[in-house]
């Protein structure tokens, strides 16, 4: 019986052993990698030693990111004569290759000095460690960073990230990584590198101008007039997305005197009385919210501070409504069918509310916390929508069609809009 499975088993047995020495001789070739780059970091050359961080890089070892860390910290101490790397841990020297204690270092050892290449190289090495990781936001920043560096030594790595990458944000972000390398690589064909400039075209952003600005100017004529073009319409896209932006802000801006706007129609429109208080009005209302924030919320209950705003707003409604009746009560009911007194009178209610406030709560401004939701911003088709002028937009609108509906589907808005219509009816 074993003589009549001894083949089969031996021919198992030599597939395995190849496959394991295959694996082995990587495994160690890759080990064995480390130590021969760490030994060429050994050096007070920059040339040399920018080319020994990209080997350190290549090894993509947990120990090699641990190296590099302490380099670009500034941590990394060598010695000449025994070719060995350390890192420095307080007053202890640790192998950079096996991370142990160095219990006799060298006595011949002099820090690794870091200039902008070697920053730079740095950089580069930091990317190509972290392509491989597993989580997509370290792959992001990797590749945004070797898009920054544009490394032609990190175009391999690119490629090959490139091909095995499955988040969509990613691979984009490698795409646009690989088209920055290729722009700037003078030995890549001509016909590539127009391809990677028309690509850079479709990220559109300042930083993409000032990347093609930076490709040497001794260029083909062809290249060259792929890059202006690029410049061109890059600059016409950011010039139209001020444009929205500028629009946005008129927008948001807006809406605050739309509500504004409202009070002083409804109130000329139904009483006849021309409010120059109206201002202090508004006024009245943030200094509410202020002080529920500052005087309830951030000393008693710090944790719900996210609740203060949706409170405070029903609150500065009815602050502002009492002191609009305690004025009615108190002066304007006396001055019906006169507006040039109402006028004048408003105005005085407006200076002695802005004395008031201001020497209640002081001469500087007050600032009203924003809760969390509305804090930060997202980006819409390259726009930077703030959550916060996002809020004011659709605070105003709901208020107007409330408003509108109260207006058109009431009896309270009937009689409003009849007075309106005709005062002496």
């Amino acid at each position: 019986m074993l003589r009549l499975f001894w083949p089969r088993v031996q021919a198992l047995l030599l597939s395995l052993g190849l496959v394991l020495s295959v694996n082995g001789v990587s495994l160690v070739a890759r080990a064995a990698d480390l130590p021969t780059a760490l030994s060429h970091l050994a050096t007070s050359d920059f040339g040399e030693l920018e080319q020994a961080i990209a080997e350190v890089a290549e090894t993509g070892t947990p120990e090699a990111a641990k190296v590099i860390e302490a380099l670009a910290a500034q941590k990394l101490v060598f010695s000449a004569t025994a070719k060995q790397v350390f890192i420095k841990s307080g007053d202890d020297l640790l192998d950079a290759a096996t991370g142990t204690k160095v219990a006799a270092p060298p006595a011949d050892i002099e820090a690794i000095r870091v200039n902008n290449r070697i920053r730079r190289a740095i950089e580069a090495a930091s990317g190509t460690l972290t392509l491989a990781s597993p989580d997509p936001a370290k792959r992001l920043i990797a590749a945004d960073s070797a898009y920054k560096v544009h490394d032609a030594k990190a175009l391999a790595p690119i490629e090959a990230a490139l091909a095995r990458e499955s988040d969509a944000g990613v691979k984009a972000a490698l795409g646009q990584a690989r088209a920055a390398i290729l722009a700037f690589d003078v030995s890549a064909p001509d016909a590539k590198r127009i391809d990677a400039v028309d690509m850079l075209k479709t990220h559109a952003n300042q930083e993409t101008s000032a990347l093609l600005r930076a490709i040497p100017a001794d260029t083909s004529p062809a290249l060259k007039s792929s890059i202006n073009t690029a410049i061109t319409a890059i600059e016409s896209h950011l010039q139209l997305l001020a444009y929205a932006q500028n629009i946005w802000f008129g927008l948001s801006l807006g809406s605050v005197l739309l509500l504004a706007a409202i009070g002083l129609a409804i109130t000329f429109g139904v009483m006849g009385i021309i409010n120059m208080a109206h201002g202090e009005m508004v006024m009245l209302g943030a200094y509410t919210v202020y002080v529920v924030q500052e005087y309830i919320f951030r000393p008693h209950f710090p944790a719900y501070f996210g609740w203060s705003l949706p409170l405070s707003i029903p609150l500065a409604f009815l602050v502002a409504a009492l002191a609009g009746i305690v004025i009615e009560r108190g002066i304007i009911r006396f001055l019906y069918g006169r507006p040039l007194e109402t006028l004048l009178a408003t105005w005085g209610v407006s200076l002695i509310l802005q004395q008031a406030v201001r020497t209640t709560f002081g001469a500087n401004n007050r600032e009203v916390g924003a809760p969390s939701y509305m804090s930060g911003s997202f980006d819409f088709l390259g726009l930077q929508i703030t959550y916060g002028r996002l809020f004011i937009v659709g605070f105003a609108l709901a208020t107007f069609f409330a408003l509108l509906f109260v207006l058109k589907a009431t009896s309270f808005g009937l009689k409003m809009r009849a007075v309106t219509q005709n005062r002496k009816m």
